[in-house]
């Protein structure tokens, strides 16, 4: 009786481990458009060709909902890619926030509290850059180019404590091609209106 206890406990547990660790990454991976009949704009593909597009292929599956696809203009695709960059963010940020409750050992904690701190700073960024992409692309484009040297910090701080976990560097990675896509939207604000200051 005892042992079939454990072992509903077990799948119980199992499960919810395994529901968790695919709600988590859904919201941080780009999902494919259902209708793959919808092409991208040609302000996306402009874009997913730029020079800054560290993976082509994760821009266009990114930038392939509905709502992107309907954006008129660069400031508001850049307006888009902010709020992308932004939930993408939180989610990654409630991931680390719940591996945090879980025991673990002085560096790792250290390296997730690095962590959790470069991703409330890429919150912060993005939201802000929204608001800079018309009045002042200069500052825009400053501003999401400095999110990457705080998730290349959190990374290295993850592999020097050597934390085992593919699903946080799979989700830098990802950080890293939002603000890739965000450093190319601003750099084309910033040449379409240059700062007159």
């Amino acid at each position: 009786m005892a042992s079939t206890n454990q072992l509903c406990l077990v799948l119980v547990i199992f499960f919810l481990v395994f529901s968790l660790s695919s709600l988590s990454t859904s919201a941080i991976i780009p999902k494919a458009n259902v209708s793959l009949s919808i092409p991208p704009s040609q302000l996306v593909e402009n874009l997913c060709n730029g020079k800054a597009i560290q993976d082509r292929g994760f821009c266009l599956k990114a930038l392939s909902t509905p709502e992107v696809i309907a954006a008129m203009d660069t400031t508001q695709l850049g307006t888009l890619i902010m709020k992308l960059g932004a939930a993408n963010a939180k989610a990654r940020l409630n991931v680390y926030n719940e591996i945090i409750k879980k025991p673990g050992s002085p560096q790792a904690l250290k390296a997730l509290n690095c962590c959790v701190e470069a991703y409330k700073y890429a919150i912060l960024s993005f939201e802000m850059v929204s608001s800079e992409l018309v009045e002042d692309p200069e500052s825009a484009n400053y501003d999401v180019a400095v999110i990457g040297p705080e998730i290349a910090n959190c990374e290295k701080e993850l592999i020097n404590a050597k934390v085992q976990a593919y699903q946080l560097l799979a989700g830098n990675r990802f950080m890293k091609y939002y603000v890739s896509m965000g450093y190319e939207i601003t750099s084309t604000l910033e040449l379409k209106n240059p700062n007159e200051y």
